[in-house]
């Protein structure tokens, strides 16, 4: 497989749905853990890369193409004093050799509470490792707000991921650019077994999340 076949428009989709792909996602609601507060399970993400599903399939090669790229996670997540959250992750893409690691930061503007809701604002940073022909990461800023009714908590996001995406082969120029950011999502607790599912939109490229684990 390699890099080189793809003409520089098609580099430019693929890293427009990687972008979208590999970006940080919190799959959390904007209220803080608190002190003593944990946040740990696992995350599955599936995006549509309907951008580049050919160049995908032309960079490896002519093997079959993929139209849904799936990231399994292990995430955890830990609250500090003062409405703080931190919150880092690693994967791994199944069939391949691609690692990818991430880590949030995130400040409660608005802790929530029976009448009002939780509003905050995150700084998140993703790396790939792995892949020869590829030096990737991602930042991104959004603001969330989230409400809770007993075991629900329903919450959404705006904000924006900045991309840097090098391929290390001739002939190809580096792609930097920003795209803008929405996302959805619900958050059920029993007692200790906590469950998320998200929807994310990232320049256009959607992408679903489901976490299963434990917060407390």
């Amino acid at each position: 497989s390699t890099l080189g076949a793809l003409s520089q428009a098609e580099f430019r989709d693929l890293s427009e749905d990687l972008g979208a792909a590999l970006s940080y996602k919190s799959v959390m609601p904007a209220e803080p853990l608190g002190v003593t507060g944990f946040d740990v399970g696992v995350v599955v993400s599936g995006t549509y890369i309907s951008k580049s599903s050919a160049a995908l399939s032309k960079a490896s090669g002519g093997s079959t193409a993929v139209s849904t790229l799936y990231v399994p996670k292990l995430h955890l997540a830990k609250g500090l004093p003062f409405g703080i959250d931190v919150a880092a992750f690693i994967a791994s893409v199944p069939t391949t050799n691609v690692k990818l690691v991430g880590g949030e930061l995130r400040y409660a503007l608005m802790e929530g509470n029976v009448a009002l809701p939780a509003v905050a604002i995150r700084g998140a940073i993703s790396r790939l490792s792995g892949v020869e022909q590829l030096s990737f990461d991602t930042k991104s800023l959004d603001i969330s707000i989230s409400k809770g009714f007993a075991m629900l908590t329903p919450y959404a996001g705006i904000g924006r991921v900045w991309v840097n995406s090098t391929a290390n082969v001739a002939g190809l120029e580096a792609e930097s650019f920003s795209q803008g950011k929405v996302f959805i999502g619900a958050n059920l607790n029993f007692g200790l077994m906590n469950f998320a599912l998200e929807g994310d939109s990232t320049g256009g490229t959607k992408s679903y999340s489901a976490k299963l684990g434990f917060r407390f």
